[in-house]
């Protein structure tokens, strides 16, 4: 099986940058990175174009001009970009636990998709993150809040997790579907042209095909 991770970005290189070296420390590595750009300038691309060169999972970059919020559309041309069978979706300033493709790839399930925990980080620690060279983020760090929503528990996870029908509290940033599945309801709709709601709103059409969402605690986390 293939599995592919998905990163929506937009004019902010630096954290793009984090999300990418938590990428490289992945205890399970994708087979593959796509990174969907709402229309980022050239430091961007520079950037890519730097990791391209020394990532050790090939990386895609997929681009469109720059006219307004126009994610739904560039994130359904990464999908459609890729043969992979099953796809981890995150932001472009969400770093990874080491553990994250892994926990997404071992819960996934025919008939699911999953969604999973974040723990936010301050205005002002996300500026030390940003400007620190090694990158070290987990728990117990000071700087990571909602501490609960950042601990790995592999052991308990399963008395968390809630399979239902719901959308509203699907949150993109920590999503994985199968693509047949995305195809099928024929992806982002791309007449969402504001910011918000168009992953609630594509889980809604996911439901209505019969997919339950996995909620996911104490695996699969982010910050």
């Amino acid at each position: 099986m293939k599995f592919a991770l998905l990163i929506s970005t937009y004019n902010w290189p630096s954290a793009l940058n984090k999300v990418l070296q938590s990428v490289q420390n992945q205890t399970l590595k994708p087979n593959e990175i796509l990174i969907a750009d709402d229309g980022s300038k050239e430091e961007t691309k520079i950037l890519i174009e730097d990791w391209k060169q020394k990532s050790k999972i090939p990386i895609k970059h997929f681009w469109q001009e720059d006219d307004g919020f126009r994610k739904t559309i560039i994130m359904n041309k990464a999908v459609a970009g890729t043969d992979a069978d099953y796809i981890v979706q995150i932001d472009g300033d969400i770093i990874l636990d080491k553990n994250f493709i892994k926990d997404h790839i071992s819960e996934k399930q025919k008939g699911f998709f999953l969604n999973g925990s974040r723990s936010l980080i301050s205005e002002e620690n996300t500026h030390k993150v940003l400007a620190e060279k090694e990158l070290r983020m987990d728990w117990v760090s000071k700087n990571v809040k909602n501490k609960i929503n950042a601990t790995r528990f592999p052991l308990i996870a399963n008395f968390f997790r809630k399979d239902h029908f719901k959308s509203n509290n699907v949150k993109g940033c920590n999503f994985s579907f199968w693509r047949e599945d995305f195809i099928a309801v024929n992806g982002y709709n791309n007449d969402m042209s504001g910011w918000g709601h168009e992953d609630i709103e594509l889980a809604a059409r996911l439901n209505n095909l019969g997919i339950k969402q996995r909620r996911l605690k104490m695996r699969a986390i982010c910050y």
